[in-house]
């Protein structure tokens, strides 16, 4: 992508799968890109025991602002009692969650339907 170039906005769809909303996100998420979705991460984690699943298998790219923003979201649900997953079936992801320091922070799943059928207590018996 050229540094003059248009950049790549993140844009998301969200859908309700019987409590959990579901974000699928796609596109960059930087400092140029964040702050839109960092606004709409905090009212979907404003209400008590939010319950949320990003899907970041269609994001291109993701800096340190579009960390601290996906750290803020699951600080946000973890304080409300709530849930925060995120789906990704990337190992450059992974490595950068390692690099980070962030690698067991967050509750990762390869695909969506994991992610839906991920309960705690599965996740206690197994």
């Amino acid at each position: 992508m050229s540094e003059n170039g248009p950049r790549s906005a993140p844009h998301h769809t969200e859908r309700t799968v019987g409590e959990t909303t579901v974000v699928e996100l796609r596109g960059e998420i930087d400092i140029f890109t964040a702050p839109s979705l960092a606004a709409r991460l905090d009212a979907l984690t404003a209400d008590q025991h939010p319950d949320l699943v990003l899907d970041l298998r269609a994001t291109a790219f993701i800096d340190c602002t579009g960390l601290g923003i996906l750290c803020r979201a699951r600080n946000r649900a973890g304080a409300r009692h709530g849930r925060l997953r995120l789906v990704t079936d990337s190992a450059h992801f992974r490595r950068i969650l390692r690099a980070v320091g962030l690698a067991g922070v967050f509750e990762l799943h390869p695909s969506l339907g994991t992610a839906l059928a991920h309960t705690p207590q599965a996740a206690a018996a197994g």
